[in-house]
């Protein structure tokens, strides 16, 4: 099998250990074999980084721009190349990964015109005859680790804003799935970027990514990943200095209201609780109800779970695929575990299931009879597990949404305008959606949450400069 190396200083550079990337939909089918980096080879990307950081941020945006829109051309142009290579490697379904894909495109082609766009201010001075200039630079050498749940469309949101600002790049994707990370690399070594500018380093996260969080030549860490890790990430980088953002956990609500329109409260909890395998950082996974409406929404949906089709993600028809590997398996299982333990009742699913091919199929979970004071409600499962907790009003509702230490996503369905209103003020989530599944948002706004889902600037969207550049003053006296 054809090794997939890393890309150090427009070079791919082989590896003398490799790991095999294996489909959790057919455990037989090994998607391919992928480089392990060394510390050697973190340096070695590190010290590209640096050497070229300087030439890249001095090029015209006009010249980033270039180079960014050819990425998202050809990752349009093959979206369904890359979209199967994505469903093979993670588990999502097929046009879950022809979307990722679109989304990524969508991306680069977003923040090849933000190059145009980075503005500064002239400011007058306090003092006469002195003029101010606000104006944005960038960082350096920007270290990205990205997680496993959003194997492209994460790299994108990161990576593009950072060449888009003139900043250079040292990848480091989840090592769970190098596939689609190494394909969009492929593409951007082919658009004409200078060497050192972009570098993948593929490997642990204890050998690559440790060695990105310690160097004193990478500026800045751009994280997505878990509570855990992020706190690592946040003392390394405090230690020496570093300019560090970081997207972690979520444990969502989603509120139904009495008043809701039960079919779409239905449709909205079972698409954020378990779609894509309930593997979203907002994924609904607390459906705080309303007692009138309770048990009607609990029997809607249990039936819109017992449809739903569980099976190989590149098999027609499918709704949502595998869980991604064996130990998010068993980390779901023993939830389940938990849950029942803590007297909840598991109202459906919570099943290993069988399929034509091997893989890590697992029946959506839904308990009842639960509250907030339960593990499976204060801690983040990451799989297709959700919880219903049966409140009597709006405000015991909202209570129970803000209890939490995460505070990503919110979402509540209601047809009150007065009880919306109220609630996407109240909520303490960085994201709220109203009659929408919490999980599923666009490109080109912020994306970012509160508590300890999320520190430092948000990403996506023009607020991505908050994080990518650095802000100069400078006063000039017109002698």
């Amino acid at each position: 099998m054809t090794l997939n190396k890393n890309f150090i200083n427009g070079e791919w550079v082989g590896s003398d250990h490799a790991k095999d990337n294996i489909n959790p939909s057919d455990l037989s089918d090994i998607v391919g074999s992928y480089a392990q980096g060394s510390d050697t080879d973190t340096e070695a990307a590190i010290a590209a980084a640096k050497a070229a950081a300087p030439a890249w941020a001095q090029t015209t945006p006009q010249q980033r721009a270039d180079i960014l829109e050819a990425t998202g051309q050809e990752l349009l142009a093959r979206k369904d190349e890359i979209g199967k290579l994505l469903a093979r490697e993670e588990g999502k379904t097929l046009a879950n990964g022809i979307a990722e894909t679109i989304r990524a495109a969508q991306i680069f082609k977003f923040f090849a015109q933000e190059t145009l766009r980075l503005e500064g201010i002239a400011i007058p001075s306090v003092r006469p005859g002195i003029d101010v200039v606000v104006t944005r630079e960038p960082l350096g050498v920007v270290g990205l680790i990205c997680p496993w749940n959003f194997p492209i469309a994460i790299p994108a949101w990161k990576m593009a804003p950072a060449l888009a600002f003139g900043n250079t790049v040292v990848f480091k994707p989840a090592d769970l799935v190098p596939g689609t990370a190494w394909a969009l690399v492929e593409i951007l070594s082919r658009t004409g970027l200078p060497k050192g500018v972009v570098n993948l380093v593929m490997g642990k996260g204890s050998v690559v990514g440790q060695k990105l969080l310690d160097s004193p030549d990478v500026n800045a860490i751009s994280f997505t990943g878990s509570v855990a890790t992020g706190a690592r990430v946040a003392q390394a980088c405090a230690a020496r200095g570093a300019k560090f953002q970081l997207e972690m956990g979520g444990k969502n609500p989603f509120i139904v209201l009495d008043d809701a329109n039960l079919d779409v409260a239905v449709q909205a909890a079972v698409d954020g609780a378990f779609y894509q395998t309930g593997q979203r950082c907002t994924a609904s996974s607390r459906l705080i109800v309303q007692s009138k409406i309770h048990d009607a929404f609990v029997d809607k949906t249990i039936a819109a779970l017992k449809a739903l089709k569980v099976d190989n993600a590149l098999k027609e028809g499918t709704q949502i695929g595998p869980v991604v590997d064996e130990n998010q398996l068993a980390q779901d299982l023993s939830y389940i575990d938990i849950g029942r333990h803590e007297g909840a009742e598991l109202a459906w699913g919570g099943e290993l299931l069988n399929r034509d091919t091997k893989g890590h199929y697992l029946s959506p979970a839904l308990f009842v009879g639960t509250d907030n004071k339960m593990r499976i409600n204060r801690e983040e499962i990451f799989g297709p597990v959700a919880s219903v907790i049966k409140v009597e009003s709006y405000d015991e509702a909202l209570t129970v949404a803000n209890d939490t230490a995460f505070g990503l996503s919110s979402g509540i369905a209601t047809s009150s305008l007065k009880y919306a209103n109220h609630f996407r003020k109240a909520s303490a989530a960085g994201m709220v959606m109203v009659n929408l599944p919490t999980a599923g948002v666009d490109y080109h706004v912020p994306f970012g949450g509160r508590k300890g889902s999320s520190y430092g600037p948000r990403e996506q969207g023009r607020h991505a400069a908050e994080f990518y550049t650095s802000v100069k003053t400078a006063y000039i006296n017109p002698v």
